[in-house]
């Protein structure tokens, strides 16, 4: 299905099962497309509706016309619930996704509640830099300064847009200018000051072996999240809800269950 927002088309999906259900949002890590969230999404699709967007700029939703901040992405997803006249709902969100959430539930006031976090293999936190690795941004960045002016690059234009093309992480590689300047905006801020006000009830699943968003990440945002948990699924990494779909689904499903209130008893032992 497509939405059109603010002028951009966005793709979108939602799962309903029979019934009235509560809602569950999926937001996606950077560069994915909502698919890769379906064994997500059909975990609690029995019991939750499910609803499943591409971002703008990924998947297949339009691409913003300027490098969007963390915030700015929030405000639109804010839009999209409005326009969905979703008022309630658990939110779930794995990498940048997770990211999102954090600064949303830090927020004083947003557009619709949220009943319940999960954050998945979560960005979020900004990595400590060694000396080393100082040194070596340093570096780079001087040996782009200087390789891209007009007079160098004119002379060896097609080396040094190899060597360009080659700097960065697999998702910065991938990326066009504009989400390229959106990701560096978005790894370049660091949330530990908002984790505190993360008031609601917050599972925290990571991958023991996660190289993208270190296992000491989610022990940081357990720490100063006031109502986290974290489970660890030992061995697996950054898309640890795929490495091991049998005991994400249970832990999910356990956790968004676990507010229910157990029927009342009648006299005589039935349910009411």
């Amino acid at each position: 299905m497509n939405i059109n927002i603010d002028g951009y088309d966005i793709n979108y999906k939602i799962t309903t099962p029979k019934g009235r259900p509560r809602t569950a949002v999926i937001l996606q890590g950077w560069g994915t497309d909502l698919t890769m969230y379906d064994s997500m999404a059909a975990a609690i699709s029995d019991k939750y509706k499910v609803i499943q967007l591409d971002l703008p700029g990924f998947g297949a939703s339009d691409e913003p016309s300027e490098a969007w901040s963390v915030d700015e992405y929030c405000d639109f997803f804010c839009k999209f619930m409005k326009e969905l006249k979703v008022r309630k709902a658990a939110l779930i969100g794995h990498s940048y996704g997770g990211r999102m959430i954090i600064k949303m539930a830090a927020r004083e006031k947003l557009p619709f509640d949220i009943s319940k976090i999960v954050l998945v293999d979560s960005a979020g936190i900004m990595p400590e830099r060694s000396a080393a690795v100082d040194f070596k941004v340093k570096r780079y960045k001087v040996m782009k300064r200087f390789l891209t002016s007009d007079l160098i690059h004119s002379l060896f234009p097609e080396v040094i847009d190899y060597w360009l093309s080659k700097q960065g992480s697999e998702d910065y590689k991938k990326a066009s200018p504009v989400m390229k300047a959106a990701l560096v905006k978005a790894v370049n801020e660091d949330l530990k000051d908002i984790m505190p006000d993360v008031k609601q009830e917050t599972l925290l699943v990571w991958g023991t072996e996660d190289m993208d968003t270190p296992l000491s990440d989610a022990h940081t945002m357990e720490e100063l999240m006031p109502n986290a948990a974290l489970v660890e699924f030992e061995g697996a990494g950054h898309y640890s809800f795929l490495e091991q779909p049998v005991l994400f689904r249970s832990i999910l499903r356990s956790f968004l269950e676990a507010d229910k209130k157990p029927a009342r008893k009648k006299k005589g032992g039935e349910d009411q």
